[in-house]
C-alpha cells in the first residue's frame, strides 16, 4: 500500500491542545455495520454488556523530557527513549553533542513546560544530575545518544525533578496537571507517550461497567519511539517499527481465554493494547502469557490472531502506524469516510481530542 493513501487534511484548529473535563465528556463516534452515531464517551457503558472484557494499557507516562547544559554552556533538550541498565538510557538528543560530552541537568521550574527554550533558560538552578554522553547509534530514522547518569539514589525518582511531561509537539498550551495526560489506571512506569485512548476513562465509569459485569483486565505496553515514529517510505511495506516492551501475564491471559471460551466479546482499548494481543503467542485459539518487544507493524490488509469485538481508540494523525491499524481493523475506505465526517462535525483530535468505537460485525471473530 501506499503513504498517500492514508492522507487527510485536518484545519490545525482541530487538534484538541487540552483535555476536556470531566474525561468521559469528549465525544464518541461510534462506527458498526449500521454506519455512524455521534454520542458522549459517558456513554460507553450503554453499548457494552454482561460478559464484556475490556483490554487496557495500564503503562504510565515518565517526564521523560529533560534539559540540560554541555560543560562548553551549549543547551540541549533530551528525550529518554529506552532504558538500557540503572542510569543508562538511549536517548534522542535536540542540540550538538558528541561522545564523552559532560551535560548537567537542574530542577525543572515547571516540569510542563512544552516550549524547548522556555524550558532550556528555566533550568539555571544547581544541577540535581550529571550525564555523560557515552556512544552516539546510527540508526535508520537518524542518530541516537547513549547516555549515562550519575546522580544521589535511583535516576527515575530524579526524573520527577529534572524532568517534564513529554506531550506531543502539536500540543502548544501549557498543561497544568501532570495527571491529565495519564489514564486513572495506569500503574507501571516506563512510557514515554500516554496511550490515549483510556485518558476518557474515569473511576466512576470503571466501577459502573464492573457492577454491571463487565470485566476490565490490564496488560501493559510501554509506549516509545516505535508508536509515533513517522512512516517515511511511500511504500508502506518497507517501514521498519521499533520495538516497545509489552508484558501480558498469567492473569491477563486467563480472563481473555476465558471470554472466547465462553464466547463473550472482548473490547480492546487502544492501539498498543492490540499491538501487545497480536505479539503474543496464540496456540489453537488461546493466548499465552508473554512478555517482549512487540514490532508488530500492522496495516491493511491484516488477519487477526485476536478475536477483537470491538476497539476504543482517538483520531491519528495522517500517515501514522495508528491510523494503518484501525484501518486494517474497520476498512481503510470506512475509516477514512469517518474521518472525513469527523472533521465536518467539528471533531477534536489527536491525544486530547475525542474517540471512537469501532464494533466488528463479522460472523468470524477473527477479524
Amino acid at each position: 500500500m501506499k503513504l498517500s493513501e492514508f492522507d487527510y487534511q485536518l484545519p490545525k484548529e482541530m487538534i484538541a491542545q487540552h483535555p476536556v473535563e470531566p474525561r468521559d465528556s469528549s465525544r464518541l463516534m461510534v462506527l458498526d455495520k449500521k454506519g455512524i452515531e455521534h454520542m458522549e464517551f459517558g456513554d460507553l457503558p450503554g453499548l457494552l454488556r454482561p460478559g464484556d472484557l475490556l483490554v487496557m494499557n495500564n503503562s504510565r507516562v515518565i517526564p521523560a523530557r529533560i534539559y540540560g547544559t554541555k560543560d562548553t554552556g551549549g543547551k540541549l533538550e533530551v528525550l529518554l527513549v529506552r532504558r538500557l541498565e540503572e542510569k543508562y538510557y538511549e536517548c534522542l538528543v535536540r542540540g550538538k553533542v558528541k561522545p564523552s560530552s559532560g551535560i548537567q541537568f537542574c530542577r525543572a521550574v515547571t516540569g510542563t513546560v512544552n516550549d524547548k527554550e522556555k524550558g532550556i533558560e528555566n533550568n539555571t538552578v544547581k544541577p540535581t544530575v550529571k550525564g555523560t554522553v557515552i556512544e552516539r547509534i546510527d540508526t535508520h530514522t537518524g542518530y541516537r545518544y547513549n547516555i549515562r547518569f550519575q546522580c544521589d539514589g535511583a535516576f527515575e525518582s530524579r526524573l520527577q525533578d529534572i524532568g517534564a511531561m513529554p506531550v506531543p509537539p502539536y500540543i502548544k498550551e501549557h498543561l497544568h496537571d501532570n495527571e491529565r495526560y495519564q489514564t486513572i489506571y495506569s500503574s507501571h512506569e516506563g512510557s514515554i507517550a500516554a496511550p490515549t485512548a483510556g485518558l476518557h476513562f474515569t473511576s466512576g465509569m470503571l466501577s459502573r461497567l464492573e457492577e454491571m459485569g463487565v470485566r476490565l483486565v490490564f496488560i501493559t505496553l510501554h509506549v516509545g519511539i516505535g508508536t509515533f515514529m513517522p512512516v517515511r517510505s511511500e511504500d508502506v511495506e518497507e517501514h521498519i517499527m521499533e520495538p516497545e516492551y509489552y508484558i501480558i501475564d498469567q492473569a491477563a491471559a486467563d480472563a481473555i481465554n476465558g471470554t472466547i471460551s465462553q464466547k463473550g466479546r472482548i473490547i480492546v482499548v487502544g492501539t498498543t493494547s492490540v499491538r501487545s494481543l497480536e505479539s503474543a503467542t496464540w496456540e489453537d485459539g488461546r493466548i499465552l502469557p508473554s512478555e517482549g518487544g512487540s514490532n508488530s507493524f500492522i496495516y491493511p490488509p491484516y488477519k487477526f490472531k485476536t478475536p477483537i469485538a470491538g476497539l476504543i481508540t482517538n483520531f491519528h494523525l495522517p500517515g501514522s502506524t495508528l491510523l494503518m491499524l484501525v484501518s486494517a481493523y474497520a476498512g481503510k475506505d470506512t475509516i477514512m469516510n469517518a474521518y472525513q465526517e469527523a472533521i465536518d462535525t467539528g471533531y477534536r483530535f489527536y491525544s486530547f481530542g475525542d474517540a471512537m468505537f469501532l464494533l466488528n460485525n463479522k460472523e468470524d471473530k477473527h477479524v
